[in-house]
């Protein structure tokens, strides 16, 4: 028992910890992903013009993965839909970095229609994300 709560406590404290994101500084690099991505909101008001290629983001954060409907999600992402994931902050600013690796890390089929990777900066969008929906 005591082997398993030091290993525990281990892996505990060599994961990373997440960063919060700036909403500020997210706002300023979803410019990146507008080219696919909008904002509206649930009244129809448009956030942020974007394309129609991925989803709308309003309300991500919260909302269970694939959860748009009437949008063809790739078959990573209705894998996870059909497990009931919910999208977090941290969830996105990882799944933005490497969409197929995130989809892969999780068990779900690695192919994903988004191809865009955003190096840095994911938990600032992922901030933002969360800001426009409160």
């Amino acid at each position: 028992m005591k082997t398993i709560l030091t290993t525990a406590a281990l892996l505990a404290l060599a994961a990373p910890a997440f960063a919060e994101g700036d909403a500020a500084k997210g706002e300023k690099e979803f410019r990146k992903c507008k080219a696919c991505h909008m904002i509206v909101d649930d009244e129809g008001e448009t956030i942020v013009r974007g394309g129609r290629t991925g989803p709308n983001l309003y309300g991500v954060i919260g909302r269970v993965a694939g959860g748009v409907e009437d949008f063809r999600y790739g078959p990573g992402l209705e894998a996870a839909a059909e497990d009931g994931f919910t999208w977090t902050e941290e969830e996105v600013a990882v799944y933005t970095a490497d969409p197929s690796a995130w989809l892969e890390q999780k068990g779900y089929p690695k192919r994903s229609k988004m191809t865009f990777r955003l190096r840095k900066g994911g938990e600032d969008v992922a901030a933002y994300l969360a800001s426009v929906a409160e």
